[in-house]
């Protein structure tokens, strides 16, 4: 029998029809606009000093707002694992758009392919987008690379033999959480420069004595072999705080929307969101980004939350109406989950949450968030949306993103 890799290699390599690269373009806009807005941060001067190429600088800021797409059952971000990869081998290779966009739609299928296969335990212990982001890193340069299903199935082994990042990071300051998507991208790209050049990797890796899931797993879950891609299923984030806390904020929203939130909240929730982001005293902006009460307590001010919300000035603000609002778990909505991320304030309940699947974001509120992020990044949008939706050269969003990062 096929080993996974080589059955997810062979499944990766279907035609993408023009929809699925429409799709795709959408989530090429959506990281540059993350890219861009990350250019003010710390994390961003860290890059300048550190990284001579733009890629790898662009890498290390995908994910620093959190505004960054996310696929529920998989839990991870597939977009600053995956456009890097992708843009670094077209460059090399001079790829077409169509090229560089088939890349993109193949790097999240194998990306979330993995990530779905991670149980509970593993999330508890290792950061999805970093163990599983290199999967999907090599799949899309190798698609661009024009990698066939063997040399695809060696860059995937070599993927999985190295995964990692682990969730301490969390708990102490720093900017480890971005060198882990960073890591995840580039090394899945040297995997298939490797994997071009010959070299085997395990094919077991998966599945086998020793592989990843013996380590990395107590009860993993089938690997989905389904007709579609699953970029298709992955949710665009409206707000720049972790995906755990959005529920929260759009329940709390929803309420200010019919006149109906006051001081005290308490909010229902699942299981995970209280692990990662109970925090009712945040104390720097990635903390902020991480907890409930810090999100709802900018919906009890204003409604809805910008980035500026989680600043330190509004941080230090915000510290009356966070101590107003409570947060526990609420077992219907941990038995949904992951395949639904919901949460409840008094008798309002949402199931799930704006810019998931049933709730999706139009495309015109896709480029609206993403000129957002732009300007507060100080880019002009213009040139960068051009490029992501109708361009047709891959040259122009990397001379585009040499100027910005």
């Amino acid at each position: 029998m096929p080993s996974l890799t080589e059955r997810l290699a062979a499944h990766l390599l279907r035609p993408v029809a023009a929809n699925v690269q429409t799709r795709a373009r959408l989530h090429l806009l959506d990281w540059l606009g993350c890219v861009a807005a990350a250019r003010r941060s710390e994390q961003a001067e860290v890059a300048r000093r550190a990284e001579p190429d733009v890629l790898t600088r662009a890498a290390l800021l995908g994910n620093v707002l959190e505004m960054d797409d996310v696929h529920r059952g998989a839990l991870l971000h597939p977009g600053p694992v995956v456009w890097p990869a992708a843009l670094s081998a077209a460059r090399e290779r001079e790829a077409s758009m169509a090229a560089l966009l088939e890349g993109g739609v193949r790097g999240y299928e194998a990306v979330i392919a993995v990530g779905a296969t991670f149980d509970a335990w593993h999330y508890a212990h290792w950061h999805n987008s970093a163990s599983a982001g290199a999967f999907g890193g090599a799949a899309a340069a190798a698609s661009v690379f024009g990698l066939d299903a063997e040399a695809i199935a060696d860059a995937l082994g070599h993927a999985g033999s190295l995964a990692g990042g682990l969730w301490r990071m969390r708990h102490e300051a720093g900017m480890t959480k971005q060198l882990h998507v960073a890591q995840a991208s580039l090394t899945g790209l040297w995997h298939a420069r490797l994997a071009r050049a010959g070299a085997a990797g395990p094919r077991a890796i998966l599945e086998g004595e020793q592989g990843l899931y013996a380590a990395m797993t107590r009860a993993p879950r089938p690997m989905v072999f389904g007709a579609g891609w699953q970029m298709m299923e992955v949710s665009f984030k409206p707000w720049g705080a972790c995906r755990h806390v959005h529920p929260a904020i759009d329940a709390a929203l929803t309420l200010r929307q019919q006149g109906r939130l006051s001081a005290p909240v308490h909010v229902r929730t699942y299981a995970d969101a209280l692990a990662f982001c109970d925090r009712p005293e945040p104390k720097s902006v990635i903390d902020a980004k991480f907890s409930l009460q810090h999100g709802v307590a900018i919906v009890l001010d204003k409604g809805e939350p910008e980035l500026a919300d989680f600043e330190p000035g509004a941080i230090a603000r915000l510290a009356p109406l966070r101590a107003q609002v409570t947060v526990a778990e609420d077992a219907a909505f941990t038995d949904a989950y992951p395949a639904h991320f919901g949460a409840a304030i008094g008798d309002l309940v949402l199931a799930d949450t704006l810019g998931d699947p049933e709730r999706p974001l139009p495309a015109d509120q896709v480029e609206a968030k993403a000129r957002a992020l732009m300007q507060w990044g100080g880019v002009d949008p213009g040139p960068l949306v051009e490029a992501a939706l109708t361009g047709m050269a891959p040259s122009r969003i990397l001379e585009l993103l040499e100027a910005t990062v």
